[in-house]
């Protein structure tokens, strides 16, 4: 069962992409050229089909070189990533939008210069709005669900968390599932000091449990029965279906989801190429592709045909919204300064203390 997963897993996109080429070096971010930071599978030169080739495409029907593209595959390679050297355009979580714009890292977008813009759904775009000014062009977005082996364990979400068989996800914005579990009322990324001691005591009930930062972990880890229970996204749970394991997917009123979004450098100085991209992956054509090659949704409604059409039911759209809270770096819309809410440095730390 383990080797059908994993194949499986080959053969559906984001877990094992086809390795990225590396295009040929340029010495300046000149007129002409892009130099792209991104995730696995966001921005390939293969894909869905040995006939797609994205940056080839982009590069021919713009005019514009991609001389430099970095992939990673989670948030913390990213965020080092921006640390070494600049790039023109770069594929954001909330966490690090919201550094690079804290930082001035990234400049404010001119959405009249994005022509599919205004198709991308609204929420989305005001996630990357700052007192009016826009940072992002919303690309992909996805949200966790808690699954469950029903043929070992009935499912339940306190016990997820108390158990030494599950699965979660590194990230101290985790700590915001642990709050929505733990029953606390209100915004998961608005944690008093009180709400986030409530989560941690949660958390703190397992000391053996795994992290994962690669999902293709938690898929090995249902297929050789070593775990119980794991955060994962819809997709993987598809994953694990296909490949006939008795997975199902825990009961949430309310869950935590993100947004992916495309950023410009702030030190572009000719943005005409950086434009040009951006416009490209805006598109209901590139989000298509990516949506179906990555396992997630895409952010323009008008994409949700065709090989992305599963992605975009998986997820759901519309009223389904609703029900997920998107995160943003906490203490989010509260203050922090005068104990209202505890900030992304304190749950860092804490989060840190899960681990020693």
């Amino acid at each position: 069962m383990a080797l059908a997963v994993t194949a499986l897993v080959a053969g559906m996109g984001a877990a094992a992409p086809t390795p990225t080429p590396t295009p040929t070096p340029s010495a300046t971010q000149s007129d002409g050229t892009l130099q792209i930071l991104t995730y696995r599978g966001y921005a390939e030169y293969g894909g869905v089909s040995p006939k797609v080739n994205w940056m080839s495409s982009f590069e021919k029907e713009t005019g514009c070189r991609v001389a430099r593209q970095d992939s990673v595959q989670s948030a913390q390679e990213m965020a080092a990533r921006v640390k070494e050297r600049p790039y023109d355009v770069i594929s954001a979580g909330p966490v690090l939008a919201s550094e690079l714009i804290e930082d001035k890292q990234v400049q404010a977008i001119d959405p009249a210069k994005v022509a599919d813009y205004k198709d991308v759904d609204e929420r989305f775009r005001d996630m990357v709005t700052v007192s009016g000014k826009v940072y992002g062009v919303p690309y992909l977005w996805g949200f966790h669900e808690f699954i469950y082996d029903s043929s070992r364990v009935k499912g339940d979400l306190r016990q997820a968390f108390a158990s030494n068989r599950v699965a979660l996800r590194d990230s101290p914005l985790t700590i915001a599932d642990a709050a929505l579990a733990e029953g606390s009322s209100g915004d998961p990324f608005e944690l008093s000091k009180e709400r986030l001691d409530r989560a941690m005591g949660l958390l703190d009930q397992a000391k053996d449990r795994t992290y994962w930062a690669n999902p293709i972990d938690l898929v090995t880890g249902f297929a050789t029965g070593s775990l119980d229970y794991a955060q994962a996204t819809p997709y993987y749970r598809l994953l694990l279906e296909k490949a006939g394991k008795p997975v199902r997917a825990l009961p949430t009123r309310k869950t935590t989801g993100w947004v992916d979004s495309w950023m410009l450098g702030a030190n572009v100085s000719d943005t005409t190429c950086a434009y040009r991209w951006l416009n490209w992956v805006s598109a209901p054509e590139a989000q298509r592709d990516a949506a179906a090659w990555a396992g997630l949704a895409p952010a323009n409604d008008k994409a949700c045909k065709g090989r992305a059409r599963p992605m975009c039911d998986l997820y759901g759209r519309g009223k389904k919204l609703d029900r997920i809270a998107f995160a943003v770096r906490p203490p989010g819309g509260c203050r922090a300064d005068d104990g209202e809410c505890t900030d992304y440095a304190a749950w860092t730390e804490r989060w840190r203390q899960l681990s020693e």
